[in-house]
Protein backbone atom coordinates (compact mmCIF):
# COMPACT_ATOMS: atom_id res chain seq x y z
CA UNK A 1 0.00 0.00 0.00
CA UNK A 2 1.21 3.48 -0.85
CA UNK A 3 1.61 6.21 1.71
CA UNK A 4 0.14 9.28 0.03
CA UNK A 5 0.41 12.75 1.53
CA UNK A 6 -2.26 15.09 0.19
CA UNK A 7 -1.98 18.89 0.16
CA UNK A 8 -5.10 20.65 -1.14
CA UNK A 9 -4.20 24.29 -1.69
CA UNK A 10 -7.54 24.89 -3.42
CA UNK A 11 -9.72 23.62 -0.56
CA UNK A 12 -11.98 22.11 -3.25
CA UNK A 13 -10.90 18.45 -3.28
CA UNK A 14 -13.33 16.20 -1.42
CA UNK A 15 -12.58 13.12 0.66
CA UNK A 16 -14.17 10.86 -1.95
CA UNK A 17 -11.66 12.14 -4.54
CA UNK A 18 -8.66 11.50 -2.27
CA UNK A 19 -10.05 8.03 -1.46
CA UNK A 20 -10.42 7.27 -5.17
CA UNK A 21 -6.82 8.37 -5.78
CA UNK A 22 -5.57 6.21 -2.91
CA UNK A 23 -7.48 3.20 -4.26
CA UNK A 24 -6.43 3.72 -7.91
CA UNK A 25 -2.77 4.21 -7.03
CA UNK A 26 -2.75 1.24 -4.62
CA UNK A 27 -4.17 -0.82 -7.48
CA UNK A 28 -1.50 0.51 -9.84
CA UNK A 29 1.25 -0.20 -7.30
CA UNK A 30 0.10 -3.82 -7.09
CA UNK A 31 -0.03 -4.12 -10.88
CA UNK A 32 3.49 -2.64 -11.08
CA UNK A 33 4.62 -5.05 -8.35
CA UNK A 34 5.94 -2.33 -6.03
CA UNK A 35 7.26 -3.67 -2.74
CA UNK A 36 7.00 -2.13 0.72
CA UNK A 37 5.12 1.09 1.36
CA UNK A 38 6.48 3.68 -1.07
CA UNK A 39 5.63 7.31 -0.35
CA UNK A 40 4.39 10.04 -2.67
CA UNK A 41 2.88 13.46 -2.21
CA UNK A 42 0.02 14.88 -4.23
CA UNK A 43 -0.61 18.61 -4.25
CA UNK A 44 -3.75 20.16 -5.70
CA UNK A 45 -3.35 23.72 -6.93
CA UNK A 46 -4.81 26.40 -9.17
CA UNK A 47 -3.91 27.04 -12.80
CA UNK A 48 -1.84 30.07 -11.79
CA UNK A 49 0.21 28.09 -9.27
CA UNK A 50 0.90 25.20 -11.65
CA UNK A 51 1.70 27.68 -14.46
CA UNK A 52 4.50 29.11 -12.32
CA UNK A 53 5.93 25.63 -11.64
CA UNK A 54 5.63 24.67 -15.29
CA UNK A 55 7.51 27.82 -16.31
CA UNK A 56 10.23 27.41 -13.70
CA UNK A 57 10.91 23.69 -14.07
CA UNK A 58 9.84 22.88 -17.62
CA UNK A 59 10.30 26.22 -19.40
CA UNK A 60 6.62 26.28 -20.47
CA UNK A 61 4.84 29.42 -19.29
CA UNK A 62 1.31 28.00 -19.31
CA UNK A 63 -0.97 26.04 -17.03
CA UNK A 64 -1.00 22.26 -17.41
CA UNK A 65 -3.04 19.46 -15.87
CA UNK A 66 -0.37 17.43 -14.04
CA UNK A 67 3.36 17.62 -13.33
CA UNK A 68 5.46 14.92 -11.68
CA UNK A 69 8.77 15.32 -9.91
CA UNK A 70 10.44 11.94 -9.46
CA UNK A 71 12.86 11.86 -6.56
CA UNK A 72 14.98 9.18 -8.22
CA UNK A 73 15.39 11.23 -11.39
CA UNK A 74 18.77 12.94 -11.31
CA UNK A 75 19.97 15.93 -13.25
CA UNK A 76 23.53 16.91 -13.98
CA UNK A 77 25.52 17.71 -10.85
CA UNK A 78 23.17 15.98 -8.40
CA UNK A 79 24.30 13.27 -6.03
CA UNK A 80 22.39 9.96 -5.90
CA UNK A 81 20.29 9.28 -2.82
CA UNK A 82 21.43 6.14 -1.01
CA UNK A 83 18.41 4.19 0.19
CA UNK A 84 18.87 2.51 3.58
CA UNK A 85 17.03 -0.79 4.15
CA UNK A 86 14.86 0.58 6.94
CA UNK A 87 13.92 3.78 5.12
CA UNK A 88 10.70 4.15 3.13
CA UNK A 89 11.04 4.57 -0.62
CA UNK A 90 9.99 8.11 -1.56
CA UNK A 91 8.97 8.14 -5.22
CA UNK A 92 8.31 11.86 -5.61
CA UNK A 93 5.63 14.51 -6.00
CA UNK A 94 2.57 14.84 -8.21
CA UNK A 95 1.04 18.29 -8.78
CA UNK A 96 -2.51 18.52 -10.19
CA UNK A 97 -4.38 21.63 -11.34
CA UNK A 98 -7.95 21.28 -10.12
CA UNK A 99 -9.13 24.03 -12.49
CA UNK A 100 -7.66 22.30 -15.56
CA UNK A 101 -9.01 18.94 -14.36
CA UNK A 102 -12.52 20.45 -14.13
CA UNK A 103 -12.31 21.88 -17.66
CA UNK A 104 -11.00 18.61 -19.08
CA UNK A 105 -13.69 16.59 -17.29
CA UNK A 106 -16.39 18.74 -18.92
CA UNK A 107 -14.64 18.50 -22.30
CA UNK A 108 -14.37 14.69 -22.13
CA UNK A 109 -17.88 14.22 -20.71
CA UNK A 110 -17.07 12.67 -17.35
CA UNK A 111 -16.94 13.93 -13.79
CA UNK A 112 -14.13 15.72 -11.97
CA UNK A 113 -13.50 12.69 -9.75
CA UNK A 114 -12.68 10.48 -12.74
CA UNK A 115 -10.45 13.13 -14.32
CA UNK A 116 -8.44 13.73 -11.16
CA UNK A 117 -8.08 9.96 -10.66
CA UNK A 118 -6.78 9.67 -14.23
CA UNK A 119 -4.32 12.55 -13.76
CA UNK A 120 -3.05 11.07 -10.48
CA UNK A 121 -2.39 7.75 -12.22
CA UNK A 122 -0.69 9.50 -15.14
CA UNK A 123 1.60 11.36 -12.73
CA UNK A 124 2.25 8.18 -10.75
CA UNK A 125 3.37 6.31 -13.88
CA UNK A 126 5.81 9.16 -14.58
CA UNK A 127 7.23 8.67 -11.07
CA UNK A 128 7.79 5.01 -11.94
CA UNK A 129 9.78 5.96 -15.03
CA UNK A 130 7.14 5.82 -17.76
CA UNK A 131 7.24 8.63 -20.30
CA UNK A 132 5.73 9.68 -23.62
CA UNK A 133 8.58 11.53 -25.30
CA UNK A 134 8.76 9.05 -28.21
CA UNK A 135 6.01 7.23 -30.05
CA UNK A 136 7.10 3.87 -28.61
CA UNK A 137 7.26 5.25 -25.06
CA UNK A 138 3.83 6.83 -25.54
CA UNK A 139 2.29 3.52 -26.66
CA UNK A 140 3.82 1.74 -23.68
CA UNK A 141 2.77 4.36 -21.11
CA UNK A 142 -0.73 4.98 -22.43
CA UNK A 143 -1.29 1.24 -22.88
CA UNK A 144 -0.29 0.60 -19.26
CA UNK A 145 -2.45 3.50 -18.11
CA UNK A 146 -5.44 2.05 -19.96
CA UNK A 147 -4.83 -1.45 -18.55
CA UNK A 148 -4.73 -0.14 -14.99
CA UNK A 149 -7.81 2.07 -15.42
CA UNK A 150 -9.77 -0.76 -17.07
CA UNK A 151 -8.89 -3.36 -14.45
CA UNK A 152 -9.80 -0.87 -11.71
CA UNK A 153 -13.07 0.08 -13.44
CA UNK A 154 -12.30 3.76 -14.00
CA UNK A 155 -12.85 4.14 -17.73
CA UNK A 156 -14.29 6.99 -19.77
Amino acid sequence: MLDIYFDDRTEKVTDDITKLIQDVLDHAAKMEDLKGSPEISITFMTDEEIRKLNAEYRGKDKATDVISFALEEMTEGEVAIVQEDDMPIVLGDIIISVETANRQAAEYGHDEKREIGFLALHGFLHLLGYDHMTEDDEKKMFGRQKDILSSFGLER
